[in-house]
C-alpha cells in the first residue's frame, strides 16, 4: 500500500512518525492534547503580530514552529491514548483561526506599506485555504473522503514559512493564492465524480 503514496504523503508519513517520541515524551509532562492545540493556536496570534510589525523572517521561523503544533498535538492524543472527536474538531477549528491570524498579520504589514499586490495576494492565499478546509470538511460530513488535492495545511505552512524566511513572500503568495483554490476545485471535482448519479 505505502508504494501507492505520493510523495507528499511519503514525506508526512514519515513526519509523522518522527513525531511519535516526541509525543510519547509530551505524555510524560501531562499536558494535554487539547492544551497544545490551544497554545499552538495562541502562538499563531502572535505570529501575526511579529507579521504585522514587518518581521518577516523572524515570522518564517515562527509559523513553521506553530504549525508543528500541528503535528505533535496529534502525536501525544495518540502516544496518551487520547484522541477524542472533540479533540480532532477543535483542532480543525482552531486550524483556521490560526491560518487567519498569520494571513491578517501579513495583510496588516502589507496595508501600511501600501503594497496593494500583497494584500491581494493574501487575501485570495486566505479565502483558498480556508476553502480546502471547508471542502474537506463538508465532504466528510457526507461520508465522503474529502483529503484530496496538492495543497492541504503541511504543505501550506512549509510553503509560507520559507517564502517569509527566503524574502520570497510575493512568489510564495502566488503560489497560495493560485494552488489553494485549485485544490479546493480538485476537491469539488472529487466529490462530483463519488456523487454522480446521486
Amino acid at each position: 500500500m505505502a508504494d501507492h503514496l505520493s510523495p507528499m504523503d511519503r514525506v508526512k508519513a514519515r513526519a509523522r512518525t518522527g513525531a511519535e517520541p516526541v509525543g510519547r515524551a509530551l505524555a510524560r509532562t501531562g499536558i494535554t492534547p487539547n492544551a497544545l492545540t490551544v497554545i499552538g493556536c495562541i502562538l499563531s496570534f502572535g505570529v501575526g503580530a511579529v507579521l504585522a510589525l514587518g518581521y518577516q523572517w523572524q515570522g518564517g521561523i515562527l509559523v513553521l514552529v506553530a504549525g508543528a503544533f500541528d503535528t505533535l498535538d496529534g502525536a501525544l492524543a495518540r502516544a496518551s491514548g487520547r484522541v477524542t472527536t472533540f479533540g480532532a474538531f477543535l483542532d480543525s477549528t482552531l486550524d483556521r483561526y490560526s491560518e487567519a491570524a498569520i494571513f491578517l498579520g501579513i495583510l496588516a504589514d502589507a496595508a501600511r506599506r501600501g503594497d496593494v499586490q500583497v494584500v491581494l495576494l493574501t487575501y485570495a492565499a486566505a479565502i483558498g485555504s480556508l476553502m480546502v478546509s471547508y471542502a474537506r470538511a463538508r465532504a466528510e460530513g457526507l461520508g465522503l473522503r474529502g483529503d484530496v488535492g496538492w495543497l492541504q495545511r503541511p504543505e501550506r505552512v512549509v510553503v509560507l514559512g520559507l517564502g517569509l524566511i527566503l524574502g520570497l513572500v510575493v512568489p510564495a503568495l502566488w503560489v497560495l493564492a493560485i494552488l489553494t483554490n485549485l485544490t479546493a476545485v480538485q476537491r469539488i471535482l472529487h466529490v462530483r465524480n463519488l456523487t454522480r448519479g446521486n
